[in-house]
């Protein structure tokens, strides 16, 4: 991806109506033109003709830009803001320098975020920090508040740790439960692989009782949250190394169950669109790839699903709903469930404040923004929230605990799983065991 400023063609397509601003999180927050879609498109055109300078203050603009799509959606003209804000952060990072603390913190986030194995070392520290009860002596001694706001914010996302994360891995291989249907990859992340095993584990439970085989090669990081805070270089070799995990192995769809990565999955066509020696792979990369809850609701249903009496309120995520345009597929599947009653979140276009690295290196921003999604969360009376993004699901019930709401979250393909197998969500699997070879 090139470093340059992004084409003037794409600046000139926004033509100042305004529909981005009812949809822009911190156009909502602050009511600053600057801070809104069009008045970032403005910097951007200044910057493109030599107007404006790439300053600490013009930066600070683009960093407080959450990189949520909604404007996207909204936008009747048809801008590429995904494409414009990608480019503008790319430019940034290669030619600004990022001093002191804010360099050393987004050092500290990409050394390890994309790195499961680094993760799961940080994990076993959590761990040990949460069951010797130092974590309940450091929160009550207001410790926290001394410190850094980001790394207050580090500490207040922690989720809980439970030992079977730091254990948890997929097999290479699942074999279908009956008859195969469909052949296909499952890309396992990074942040999800870690925190989130059970997500993954779930999601090839369902893919197999649903007649699929599943492989699942060694892979690492797909370069999402690289791209899309514009480490360009950084992401695009991440992007070849899982496109090359992959290989050639003759797959009906590749799968991904966290939504940013799912964005920019589907993306490396355009990313790599100028390299001569990877493009048609890319493209034909991308052509496969599909969020769980897209691929499962395409395909016909052979799997019986249990009742679950429930009320669930789904809420979308920013790279799912607005970045890939999946927003009727999840809920399809969540209402086919017998006895689900899918439940509405008001405002739900909104974002809830993680997007990507967002609630790490702006945790005011991000709090101001995710208070109201918990809010608008809590007055649905649900008794579980789903949420198809991993950073999604920490954030909101990190936010839900914070005003005292106890409401389990799951992904989607969880609350699935609980129904093919006759059980609760979240408690332990049994009745379905798909096959794995010895």
């Amino acid at each position: 991806m090139s470093a340059a400023a992004p084409a003037r063609s794409l600046l000139d397509d926004c033509v100042h109506c305004g529909f981005c601003l009812v949809a822009c999180p911190t156009y909502q927050s602050w009511s600053e033109e600057a801070d809104s879609p069009r008045g970032r498109i403005d910097l951007m055109r200044g910057l493109a003709e030599g107007t404006l300078v790439l300053d600490d203050s013009v930066v600070r603009h683009f960093d407080q830009c959450l990189g949520c799509m909604a404007c996207v959606t909204a936008c009747p003209s048809g801008v590429k803001y995904d494409i414009l804000i990608e480019e503008t952060r790319a430019r940034i990072e290669a030619v600004h320098d990022r001093k002191g603390f804010d360099a050393l913190f987004r050092a500290l986030i990409f050394s390890l975020f994309p790195y499961p194995a680094r993760l799961k070392v940080a994990l076993a520290f959590g761990l040990l920090y949460q069951r010797s009860g130092l974590s309940a002596l450091v929160r009550r001694s207001g410790l926290l508040r001394l410190l850094p706001k980001r790394l207050a914010q580090l500490e207040a996302l922690m989720p809980e740790v439970r030992p079977h994360q730091l254990r948890a891995s997929l097999p290479a291989f699942t074999a279908a439960a009956g008859p195969v249907r469909y052949r296909v990859g499952l890309v396992s992340g990074c942040v999800q692989r870690v925190f989130y095993p059970e997500v993954n584990e779930a999601t090839r439970r369902v893919l197999a009782a649903e007649g699929c085989e599943v492989v699942v090669p060694p892979q690492g990081c797909c370069g999402a949250l690289s791209i899309h805070a514009g480490r360009a270089e950084e992401s695009r070799a991440m992007a070849r190394a899982l496109i090359e995990a992959f290989g050639t192995d003759r797959l009906d769809a590749i799968i991904v169950n966290a939504a940013g990565c799912g964005s920019s999955l589907k993306d490396y066509g355009r990313i790599f669109a100028n390299d001569a020696e990877l493009a048609g792979r890319a493209a034909a990369f991308s052509a496969k790839v599909k969020d769980v809850t897209e691929f499962l609701a395409s395909i016909p249903p052979v799997a019986v699903r249990h009742p679950l009496e429930r009320r669930v309120a789904y809420h979308d995520s920013c790279h799912l709903a607005h970045a890939q345009k999946v927003k009727d597929a999840p809920r399809a599947l969540l209402s086919g469930i017998p006895g689900v009653t899918l439940v509405e979140i008001p405002d739900g276009e909104q974002c809830c404040g993680s997007a990507g690295i967002y609630n790490l290196v702006e945790p005011e921003s991000a709090a101001e923004i995710g208070r109201r999604k918990a809010e608008n969360v809590a007055s649905t009376k649900a008794d579980l929230l789903a949420s198809a993004n991993p950073g999604c699901s920490l954030q909101i019930a990190t936010l839900l605990k914070e005003r005292g709401t106890a409401l389990p979250v799951f992904h989607p393909v969880e609350i699935l799983a609980a129904s093919f197998e006759g059980r609760a969500p979240g408690a332990t699997p049994g009745a379905f065991s798909p096959k794995t070879p010895p």
